[in-house]
């Protein structure tokens, strides 16, 4: 297991200028995957049994200029494509798409901001403070088990003016979030080829799917969305031949209101059974090639389902994927959502604390019409101090999402190997693959076993010099 964990990491050496940066990430990331308690970086330290002089080493890691984001993030998007069992649909790789909301009360940590928030939870405030994450993730495992591994994270709001301060003038403005989630999407698509990209409705929108099929005529990439329409969603039918006569031509036809087509064609629906979450479940499905969109009138793919008495109308804008097809894939969509729930409760992913003196202070009370507090900041040390705490807390979540995908992929290697990954008692448990919680239970149990047994690694030296440190200071105070 630990010569798996060595091959996948060795390969993030050129993505940094010193080698003593790369062993530090190396630290990190294996710190990240094991450690007990969510303390912050001082948790690596306890649990890797590290000089408690490497503390602030850890912290200055982060804003170091040996590295940076995007290089880290297209190395691991080559190892996950080398290394992980994807999902392949129609020679496509599955992505998932989704934004994060992560609460953060900082009075001087950038890109805070007050953000909505809808919740089932009667608990949950309807709004708070904090960042906001565009996460992007690809579907890995096989038939006993599918995980979404996190490819990459960044902030997507809040910042303008700090992106505003690298881009001139004619840059434009920033664009929505939604339009940051398709860019990020057709990025990452860019890596394997041609991609299907799931969504949740709240994407589905005429700016989405316009950038989209920009996206398409500036690349020859091909990636296409798989998502949900709301209940009141209105299509149209293909318009009618043009009458002789002058006039332009009929963009759509009449209208149609998908909500009543659950009565009106009730006779037209298929039933089948597929796998949904686990089970093989039987649904009821009605598909159409409709227009869509107010002034767009992009032809789209519509299946109209009845599941266990509720209706769902998905959408695609492939019109070669079959509806069975549609159905199963969005069934995925939610994966997302469990491996966000495994990088707050496992890895503790977003329990950073960067923040800076040269940020203003925040204004929970800032009116629309007011200026921002960070368009008084002219003073260019102060903006490059802002602009690096931005750069520590994107880098601090993207090493959290290489940790949590390479707890991911021992999982689905190692399940049928290693008898010790089923030690732990879990109320509904997994006989076929084990979860990242299981995994990071194990290492943290027996990773100074593995040093042991692996002494060559040059993953079990770059501990040992560390820990070797410890030694030494502890020897001098004896002395």
């Amino acid at each position: 297991m630990l010569k798996y964990l060595n091959n996948l990491l060795q390969p993030f050496r050129p993505c940094f200028s010193r080698h003593a940066t790369f062993e530090w990430f190396v630290v990190l990331v294996l710190g990240f995957m094991l450690r007990s308690d969510h303390l912050g970086v001082t948790s690596v330290i306890r649990d890797l049994s590290l000089n408690s002089r490497c503390y602030e080493t850890l912290i200055h890691f982060f804003r170091s200029s040996a590295w940076s984001t995007s290089s880290l993030r297209q190395k691991w998007l080559q190892v996950v494509r080398q290394h992980a069992p994807l999902l392949v649909i129609q020679n496509r790789v599955v992505l998932v798409g989704d934004g994060m909301k992560q609460a953060k009360e900082g009075r001087r940590m950038p890109g805070v901001k007050k953000l909505h928030q809808e919740s089932e939870n009667v608990s949950k405030g309807d709004y708070i403070f904090g960042h906001l994450f565009g996460a992007i993730g690809i579907l890995v495992g096989d038939s006993r088990k599918w995980f979404c591994l996190p490819l990459f994270m960044n902030l997507q709001d809040g910042i303008q003016t700090i992106v505003g301060w690298k881009k001139s003038a004619s840059a434009g403005e920033t664009p929505s979030h939604v339009i940051q989630m398709i860019e990020q999407g057709f990025e990452a698509a860019k890596g394997f080829g041609q991609a299907l990209l799931l969504l949740d409705r709240y994407f589905l929108s005429v700016p989405a799917l316009e950038r989209l099929n920009a996206c398409h005529l500036a690349s020859e990439t091909r990636m296409h969305l798989v998502t949900k329409a709301k209940s009141n969603a209105v299509a149209y039918e293909r318009p009618a031949a043009k009458k002789p006569g002058r006039g332009r031509p009929p963009k759509k036809g009449s209208a149609v209101k998908l909500k009543e087509l659950f009565t009106t064609r009730a006779a037209d629906f298929q039933t089948t059974t597929l796998p949904l979450y686990g089970k093989e479940e039987t649904v009821q499905f009605l598909c159409l090639d409709l227009l869509w969109g107010q002034g767009l009138y992009q032809e789209l793919r519509f299946v109209l389902v009845v599941h266990k008495g509720r209706y769902s109308i998905l959408v695609s804008t492939d019109l070669s994927l079959e509806a069975t097809d549609i159905i199963r894939l969005y069934s995925y969509r939610f994966k997302i959502e469990c491996a966000f729930r495994e990088m707050k409760q496992v890895t503790y992913a977003f329990g950073y604390r960067f923040w800076s003196k040269s940020m203003p202070k925040l204004n929970r009370f800032l009116r629309k019409e007011e200026a921002h507090p960070l368009e008084a900041v002219t003073n260019e040390q102060d903006r490059q101090r802002i602009q690096k705490t931005i750069q520590a807390i994107e880098g601090f979540v993207m090493c959290q999402c290489i940790a949590m995908g390479l707890l991911q992929l021992v999982a689905l290697q190692f399940s049928g190997r290693t008898s010790g990954l089923f030690f732990r008692y879990l109320r509904t448990p997994s006989h076929a693959v084990v979860s990242e919680a299981s995994v990071a239970a194990y290492l943290r149990k027996s990773i100074f076993r593995l040093f042991a047994q692996n002494p060559h690694l040059s993953i079990t030296k770059i501990i040992k010099s560390k820990q070797e440190n410890t030694a030494v200071e502890r020897d001098s105070l004896v002395s």
